[in-house]
């Protein structure tokens, strides 16, 4: 996505705010707590040797914790800050001794005013947040063993936020302890640039020094991935086998990364949770909204180091104003525009990605999931929930206009017996942009598999529903974890040990299938072969087909 995911969140009534993160207390659900009072055992070792490991920059120590090791906020690039910023990513300096990496690394710059204003927010979405700095090209690491040359396969995960917000531990449930110590996988978690400080496009009035500012956020993933190629194996891990995943904003950067030249080698699976990305930025508009902010700064264009000086915060106000303008001036369709990857034709190709069956992410296979209802804004809305039909068109005309009739009654159609409100929920959840970017891979040689999540918890009297982001504890066996998400407990964890061995699966072979749900066959356009999740799943031929054949084209 590539909207702020945040904002738009607390326009629909599921706003964004957290309770801090801990690495223990994150760590100890329920569940583990029952286990370690049973076993009466210590379940968390530290000390001067314990969980040490080798880098190329020097050696790290971490701890181990219920049995895997842990490295919190380990260094895969320098200080991003004055000189830096906009610059492609550095390698950090290398240091004597053994760094202590035991706590999570700062959050990349962003806007935190009012971040856990929503306590109904707070409680559900649990966002987790630490020091924000530019000094934040970070990553966290958890594997079942040290240097033991075995050949793990290797996640790395890209969080969600749009392109503008999130860090790499914001929910409870992107912890890896879990799907680390299940799978027998080494599970990396990253923090890269974002927003303004890092797609601020300046090429066009920065000249040959800024030829890269537009997509420095992208270009620190790649660094990232560069350090897990370095670095994985002495973590027990397998650089020949790494799959990227993210949700939302962390989907788009996922289809994006694996389009770029760069992530040759680099990237072997890609899984997109929730957000998808097929086209990136024309230059002519981001270069027009560099300019704007130049202006907005009050700079000439013999000025522009001056940007660099800025204080981050001021810095992104200043930036925030110049996409004010661009957006009155040039406004673009639907999640369009804004601070996020760029067209240059270098970094991040041109046109439609996926377009070429013979480059290099044709060899890539991709799993595709998103959620029922992605947009639900019911949770805290028994009215809402109540409301009738002619109640529900008239709201949905916010975002379908006069075409708000035809679409209810297409989805109404589709989805027999469902209450008014969740027909405008499936319809603003809709799976167009999930779809299309199935059929432009399933052009090309490696396979495509889709999910579509309609596991419901029992929370706020059933008014949840399967909203944007309850999938990704499923995929990674955090439903006790992230109990404020499912409820805890043996229903969702049924559903997650299904789901979490499919992905396993796919991060291993490149296909999903391990017995534990029913066969899922590759996604095709034709057909549009679907896995719906849910206590009970089961593969449908686009089950919605009908239904999106009424949403207006963006």
């Amino acid at each position: 996505m590539k909207n702020n995911r945040r904002d738009f969140l607390q326009k629909i009534g599921l706003g964004t705010a957290g309770l801090a993160a801990v690495p223990f207390a994150a760590s100890a659900s329920p569940l583990h707590q029952a286990t370690a009072e049973a076993d009466d055992e210590q379940y968390l070792k530290i000390g001067d040797d314990i969980a040490v490991a080798d880098t190329g920059f020097g050696k790290i120590r971490g701890y181990q914790l219920n049995g895997v090791y842990t490295f919190l906020g380990v260094p895969y690039g320098a200080d991003t800050s004055g000189k830096n910023r906009f610059m492609p990513p550095q390698k950090p300096e290398k240091w004597e001794g053994i760094k202590d990496t035991i706590w999570w690394g700062n959050t990349a710059p962003q806007i935190m005013d009012r971040r856990y204003a929503n306590v109904h927010a707070s409680f559900a979405d649990h966002w987790n947040y630490d020091d924000v700095s530019e000094d934040c090209l970070k990553l966290n690491v958890w594997t079942n063993a040290i240097a033991d040359w075995k050949k793990r396969p290797v996640m790395v995960w890209l969080h969600g936020g749009g392109f503008t917000n999130g860090n790499g531990i914001e929910q409870d449930g992107y912890h890896g302890e879990n799907f680390a110590k299940k799978g027998d996988v080494v599970f990396v978690s990253i923090n890269h640039r974002l927003g303004p400080i890092g797609f601020t496009d300046l090429s066009g009035v920065g000249e040959e020094k800024y030829a890269a500012s537009g997509n420095v956020s992208q270009l620190d993933i790649i660094a990232s991935l560069h350090w897990v190629r370095d670095n994985i194996t002495n973590f027990g891990g397998d650089p020949g086998n790494v799959t990227i995943m993210g949700q939302s904003g962390g989907g788009a950067k996922v289809t994006c990364t694996m389009a770029m030249p760069a992530a040759k080698g680099l990237v072997h699976k890609g899984v997109a949770l929730s957000g998808s990305m097929l086209k990136a930025n024309d230059q002519e508009y981001s270069r027009k909204l560099g300019q704007y902010v130049l202006e907005a700064a009050g700079l000439t264009s013999g000025e522009v180091d001056k940007l660099q000086e800025i204080p981050w915060r001021e810095y992104i106000d200043i930036a925030n104003k110049a996409l004010d303008r661009m957006r009155k001036e040039f406004p673009q369709p639907g999640f369009r525009g804004g601070f996020g990857p760029v067209a240059d034709g270098v970094n991040v190709p041109k046109g439609e990605f996926f377009s070429d069956p013979n480059s290099h992410e044709s060899e890539i296979p991709l799993m595709i999931c998103t959620t029922f209802h992605e947009w639900g804004a019911t949770r805290t809305n028994p009215k809402l929930e109540a409301a009738g039909e002619a109640e529900i068109i008239e709201a949905m005309k916010q975002r379908f206009g006069d075409k708000a009739g035809e679409v209810y009654k297409a989805y109404a159609a589709n989805f027999p017996g469902k209450k008014p409100a969740e027909i405008m929920t499936l319809a603003a959840s809709n799976r167009a942009n999930a779809v299309s970017c199935g059929n432009a891979k399933a052009k090309q040689k490696a396979p495509v598999y889709m999910a579509w999540f309609g596991w419901e918890p029992n929370l706020y009297n059933g008014r949840m529903r399967a909203f944007h982001c309850i999938d990704i504890c499923f995929w990674y066996d955090n439903t006790d974890r992230m109990y404020t998400h499912t409820g805890g407990g043996k229903r969702p964890r049924m559903l997650s040990e299904k789901m979490s061995s499919s992905l396993l699966a796919f991060m291993k072979t490149g296909n999903p299938n391990a017995g534990a749900l029913p066969n899922w066959p590759r996604f095709t356009p034709q057909n549009g072969e679907t896995m719906v999740l849910n206590d009970v799943s089961e593969v449908k031929n686009d089950p919605d087909r009908a239904a999106r054949m009424a949403l207006p084209v963006v």
